[in-house]
C-alpha cells in the first residue's frame, strides 16, 4: 500500500551542521508492516533534510518505492550493506535478523545502531529456539537503542540484555482507502462472489504463527449459516498448498487470494476482519481494520490487546470454537457491529500519526548524535 507524504513541520538540519546520514536496513523476511514503516520513515526523514539509504531486497524497492520517498536504494547484499554502513552516521535496522546483519556490517566502527523490533515471531523450541534467543541477545546488546513496537517487545528486549529499550509504536501508513481513492465496495464484493452473503477477510503471510489452520477449523462451523459467509485470505507463503488441500477436501467457504496490492480496498468491502494469529506485535491488519471502521475479531496475543483496547472482540489463541462463536455472534448483530466499528475508530484516533512516529525516531537519532559528539 502506498504511503502519503509526511508533514514537514519540523526544521531541517541545524544551520552549519552537515546532514545526518542514515542507513535503514530491512531483512529478506521483512513483513508488509515493517516495509511500509520504512517507506513512511524514509519519506519523513528525507523531508527533514536527513540523507537516507535503504538497504533491502530488490523486490521491496519494486513494491515500496523507497527512492520515490526521497531515499537512495541499495540491494541488501553483504558487501553493499557494509559499504553503505561505512558512510553512515547512524544505522537503523528493522527486525532482529536485519539487526544481526547490520551489526556484522558495522563491526569495528563506532556508529550508533538502532534496532526496531517489529516482531519477528515467537521463539521456537529446541535447538532452533536456543539459536533464536542467542540471536536476540546479540542484537539487543549490540544496539545503542532498541525500539519496541509494543510493550511486550520492549520487555523482551530488556530480558535479552538491551541497554536502552523504549516503546515506539509504529503508525500504519495512510493508503488509498483513507484518501477517498478506494474501489467501490459493491464491485469488490461482486468480484469476490460475496454479493448476497457476508464477507470475512484475513490478511497476512501464510505461515504457521498466523493461525490459519485454526481459522479453517472455525470456518467449518460457518457452513451452517444462511447465507453462508465467504472468507477470503490475502497473503502468500509456504502453507498455501496445505491450506488449499484442506479447503478443497472439506468444502470450506474460503478463498486464498494470494498476495494482493489492494488489501485496503478488500478490507473496506468486508463485513468483518479476522486476525487468528498465535502471536503478533502491532498487527497491520488490526490497525487498518479499526481505522477503516471494519469490526475485528482477534486473538489475545502479543501486543494486540494493548493496540485495540475496546475496539475489537478478543478470543484466546488456538480456540476455533471461540473464534467461530465470536464471528457468528457479530454477523447476527448489526447493532453490535456498528458499535464496534465506532469503538475501533475511536481507538485508532489515539494512535500516533506518521508524523508523530517520524518525530520520535528523529529525536532518538538526535540524542545518539549528541552522545557521539561528547
Amino acid at each position: 500500500m502506498s504511503s502519503s507524504p509526511v508533514s514537514t513541520s519540523l526544521p531541517a538540519q541545524p544551520y552549519g551542521r552537515p546532514p545526518l546520514r542514515t542507513v535503514q536496513v530491512l531483512g529478506g523476511g521483512a513483513g508488509a508492516g515493517s516495509s511500509a514503516h520504512v517507506r513512511s520513515l524514509a519519506t519523513g526523514l528525507a523531508a527533514r533534510g536527513v540523507r537516507v539509504t535503504v538497504c533491502a531486497p530488490v523486490h521491496a524497492e519494486g513494491e515500496y518505492d523507497f527512492t520515490g520517498a526521497g531515499a537512495q536504494f541499495a540491494p541488501d547484499a553483504v558487501s553493499v550493506l557494509r559499504a553503505a554502513c561505512a558512510g553512515a552516521d547512524l544505522v537503523h535496522a528493522h527486525g532482529v535478523r536485519a539487526g544481526m546483519r547490520a551489526a556484522l556490517a558495522m563491526r569495528g566502527r563506532r556508529v550508533p545502531l538502532v534496532v526496531s523490533w517489529h516482531g519477528d515471531g515467537p521463539t521456537a523450541a529446541g535447538a532452533l529456539g536456543r539459536l533464536s534467543r542467542a540471536l536476540e541477545r546479540h542484537v539487543a546488546r549490540a544496539a545503542a537503542v532498541v525500539l519496541g513496537a509494543s510493550s511486550d517487545q520492549v520487555d523482551l528486549a530488556r530480558l535479552r540484555g538491551a541497554r536502552d529499550a523504549r516503546l515506539a509504536p509504529v503508525a500504519v501508513p495512510t493508503g488509498p482507502a483513507d484518501t477517498g481513492a478506494a474501489a467501490d465496495p459493491g464491485k469488490v464484493r461482486a468480484e469476490l462472489g460475496a454479493v448476497e452473503r457476508p464477507l470475512l477477510i484475513a490478511v497476512g503471510s501464510l505461515v504457521p504463527h498466523r493461525g490459519y489452520s485454526v481459522l479453517l477449523d472455525a470456518a467449518q462451523e460457518w457452513r451452517g449459516l444462511d447465507p453462508m459467509p465467504l472468507l477470503v485470505i490475502a497473503g502468500e507463503g509456504p502453507l498455501r498448498a496445505e491450506l488449499s488441500r484442506r479447503i478443497e477436501a472439506e468444502g470450506l467457504p474460503v478463498r486464498l487470494l494470494g498476495r494482493r496490492r489492494d488489501a485496503a480496498q478488500l478490507l473496506a468491502a468486508a463485513d468483518l476482519a479476522v486476525l487468528p494469529s498465535r502471536w503478533e506485535a502491532r498487527a497491520l491488519l488490526a490497525q487498518e481494520a479499526l481505522r477503516a471502521g471494519v469490526p475485528l475479531v482477534a486473538t489475545t496475543v502479543g501486543g494486540v490487546p494493548e493496540l485495540v483496547g475496546e475496539g475489537a472482540v478478543l478470543v484466546p489463541p488456538g480456540e476455533a470454537g471461540a473464534l467461530a462463536s465470536a464471528v457468528t455472534g457479530l454477523l447476527a448483530d448489526p447493532d453490535r457491529r456498528a458499535a464496534l466499528a465506532a469503538a475501533g475508530r475511536a481507538q485508532a484516533a489515539t494512535w500516533p500519526s506518521e508524523d508523530d512516529t517520524v518525530a520520535q525516531v528523529l529525536s532518538v537519532y538526535d540524542e545518539l548524535m549528541e552522545r557521539t559528539r561528547r
